[in-house]
């Protein structure tokens, strides 16, 4: 991770998108995100390194949201596997909470509202993810 990238993830807010490769990055963050490049890195390996820096919200009851199938998916029977591999890396890193799956548009007007926006090389279909950051204690910032 470069240190622009480490500085964001320090320094947000509340929340950060990791956005796979078919999801509108710049459409987004025209409303006010930070747009960041990780174009050659799939959201796993980003997911996996940013738990490591970023302790996650305990005090909601979902601190990480995925976007949910459109209908037509739904009916299809599509299944998502990148959600069962967040869910094993969320897991690794102490957060027990379900992945929320909130509607597609609901997903980008939320995704509009974060501090910054993480495209990267994801191809796996449904593979956006938004984190919500907890609280860093006093020894994690030495």
């Amino acid at each position: 991770m470069t240190n622009e990238f480490i500085l964001y993830l320090i320094s947000i807010l509340y929340s950060l998108v990791l956005a796979d490769s078919n999801f509108p990055a710049s459409s987004v963050c025209a409303f006010g995100p930070k747009e960041i490049r990780a174009d050659g890195l799939g959201i796993p390996q980003l997911l996996k390194a940013i738990l490591k820096l970023l302790p996650l919200d305990t005090y909601v009851p979902h601190p990480a949201a995925v976007m949910d199938l459109v209908d037509s998916d739904k009916l299809k029977g599509l299944a998502v596997p990148v959600w069962d591999v967040y869910t094993q890396l969320l897991k690794q890193a102490g957060s027990h909470a379900p992945l929320e799956k909130v509607e597609r548009f609901a997903f980008y007007e939320r995704a509009k509202k974060t501090y910054a926006v993480v495209a990267t090389g994801e191809t796996a279909l449904y593979g956006n993810l938004i984190l919500k950051k907890g609280v860093l204690a006093a020894e994690q910032l030495d």
